[in-house]
Formats: C-alpha cells, sequence, structure tokens
C-alpha cells in the first residue's frame, strides 16, 4: 500500500513510503518484512527528534551504520534530503520536517497492523498501549492494572503519563490504544465516556479552623497551580467559576508540573492548592496537610478512544477489568 500524495511539491509528492504485502503464510515473517520496510521512517522519526537513533535501531535488528544508509538511500532514491548534517550534528530540513508526519502515520499503522495479527489468537500475547494523566496513572490504575496482569500475563502494558492535553495527543495520533483523563477533550476525533471520579480537595499546610471559604477568601489566597493542560487545572478553573471566580484573578505563586510537586510545595507552607484525594489523602493522614471546608462536586475520569482506529481486544478487556472495580 501507498501513502497518499501531497501536493506540496514535485520532489516531495515522490516521498511515497510503500509496504510491501506479501502473503500472509507465516505471521513473523510478515511483521519482520514490515518492519524492514518501515525502518528508514522509524529512524527518520528517531533522528528528526534529534537523539540517536542506535537504540532504536538495534530495536529493529540493524545497526547504526545501517540505519545511516538506510537514510541515505531514501535520500538518494528521491534525491531530496531529509536532514542538514553539520560535522557531528543534525537537524531536519524543511522536506525532512514535512516527510516525518507521515512517517509517524505510518509507523502508527505498523504497529496497529502487528497489534490486529497478534489479537487473531485472541489474548495470548500482545501489547496495551495505554496513556494517563497523572492522577490516573500514579493512584487510581495501579491496582486495576494489578488486576489486569493477572488475568492476562501474557499481554504487555506500555503506560505513557502526561497530562490530560497530551494524552488526548497521544490516543489521536495512534500512539496509544485507550487514554485515561480528568478532563473533557473537545475533539471531534475523539470518542470520551466516564469511566470513574474522583473528588477534589482544597488543602494547606495550616488548619483553616472555622474559616468561611467564600468567593472572597478565594481571590484572596496564595496559590499552588498544576500547568495548563491539566485536568486538575481546568476542573478546578470550572468549580471557581460556579463560585463566580475568575480563575484569571487567583493570586497564583507557582505553577508547578505534577501533583507531587504541587502537594510539596503546600506541604513547605506555600498556602494552599485544589488536589485529588488521592494524592493528597496519605499526607492529611499524617498532619501534613489539612482540609478546606468546601466542598466540590465529584470529578468524573473519562475513557478516551479514537473513533475510527481498531478496537484493540486487549483495552476491551482492560475496561471490562475497570468496570468491575466500579460495581
Amino acid at each position: 500500500m501507498f501513502l497518499p500524495s501531497h501536493d506540496l511539491n514535485p520532489a516531495y509528492r515522490s516521498l511515497q513510503l510503500s509496504l510491501v504485502v506479501i502473503p500472509i503464510v507465516n505471521r513473523d515473517r510478515f511483521l519482520y518484512q514490515v518492519r524492514c520496510d518501515t525502518g528508514a521512517t522509524a529512524h527518520l522519526r528517531r533522528r528528526g527528534r534529534a537523539q540517536a537513533y542506535d537504540r532504536r535501531g538495534a530495536a529493529l535488528n540493524v545497526t547504526q551504520s545501517e540505519a545511516s544508509a538506510a537514510i541515505a538511500s531514501l535520500e538518494e532514491r528521491h534525491a531530496t534530503k531529509l536532514f542538514h548534517r553539520v560535522g557531528r550534528g543534525i537537524a531536519l530540513t524543511e522536506a525532512g520536517r514535512l516527510f516525518l508526519t507521515e512517517a509517524r502515520g505510518v509507523l502508527a499503522r505498523a504497529n496497529a497492523a502487528e497489534t490486529v495479527l497478534e489479537e487473531l489468537g485472541g489474548l495470548k500475547r500482545g501489547t496495551l498501549r495505554l496513556v494517563a494523566s497523572q492522577t490516573i496513572a500514579v493512584c487510581w490504575l495501579p491496582p486495576i492494572l494489578s488486576t489486569f496482569h493477572e488475568r492476562y500475563p501474557a499481554i504487555s502494558i506500555e503506560l505513557s503519563i502526561g497530562n490530560t492535553g497530551q494524552a488526548a495527543v497521544h490516543v489521536n495520533d495512534g500512539k496509544a490504544d485507550l487514554g485515561i483523563v480528568e478532563g473533557e477533550i473537545e475533539d471531534p476525533a475523539l470518542a470520551h465516556w466516564p469511566i470513574g471520579e474522583d473528588q477534589l480537595l482544597l488543602v494547606g499546610a495550616q488548619p483553616f479552623a472555622d474559616i468561611d471559604i467564600d468567593a472572597t477568601w478565594l481571590r484572596r489566597a496564595r496559590w499552588v497551580q498544576r500547568e495548563p493542560g491539566s485536568g486538575t487545572r481546568s476542573t478546578l478553573n470550572s468549580e471557581l467559576r460556579g463560585l463566580g471566580v475568575d480563575p484569571a484573578a487567583l493570586d497564583v505563586a507557582l505553577t508547578m508540573p505534577s501533583n507531587e510537586s504541587v502537594r510539596t510545595a503546600v506541604e513547605a507552607g506555600v498556602d494552599v492548592a485544589v488536589l485529588s484525594a488521592l494524592v493528597v489523602d496519605p499526607a492529611i493522614k499524617a498532619g501534613l496537610l489539612h482540609v478546606a471546608p468546601i466542598t466540590f462536586a465529584p470529578r468524573p475520569f473519562f475513557g478516551l478512544r479514537h473513533k475510527e482506529r481498531y478496537r484493540t481486544k486487549a483495552a476491551d478487556a482492560l475496561l471490562d477489568v475497570i468496570g468491575l472495580q466500579r460495581r
């Protein structure tokens, strides 16, 4: 099969990567052939990230010199330079950047094809590619994944962790079969549905006593917050608007990239934050944090799937385990 041509320029139109489809008599030979034909693309992607690609070459059973030769052959075949080579360094050319988008798509489709073949024999082997936002991956998923592993020990799990926005990109790009996030996603290509729930708590290092937590108090408090794109932050912003508080009007002392860094900052006395009960419960029990007298609505967790991509049996099996946990 061939990638669709792009009408960007004649040189780029010629950059079509063919996957040789041979009779699927021997499954391993078929997958080996596909991997060989996409090998140069895999190394292009790795190099496009300006990383050493000898590790990727080892995964494809080729040496670094073979990888370099494959990319050089691709450039020579199409009379198009994909990299600027300056001394020992490299950087993508404009053609390389354009081709990289298609290269990622080819690799995602090759992985999907392998998954389909692996699942023809049921859940006896294969890989579940999962992406989850931080709170879910660190605090909510571990016991669920433990149960899944007990039921399907031959299925390996590749778990990526990012904020809600990053998780949505992974699912959209085909890098993950299933996503589980804290915030709602407005992407027409993705199906999303409630899969669990959580409770947010306003916490601080000092007891709140009988303080009346109203809109005025919230505006005057000094805050530690998660970064933009975080499901925790987007949910907090919605709650604040419901209380008549503009999130942009908050006195934000620190913006941090993880739940743990936010929690640690508040434990050190940098005023208040809103975090998942799953994240702060151990610190509350240890007396390091205290809960403010304010209640937020339960926060749903959402499953994410691409509407048009193959529904893997492994992902369906994980959803079954989650359903049993919720009963």
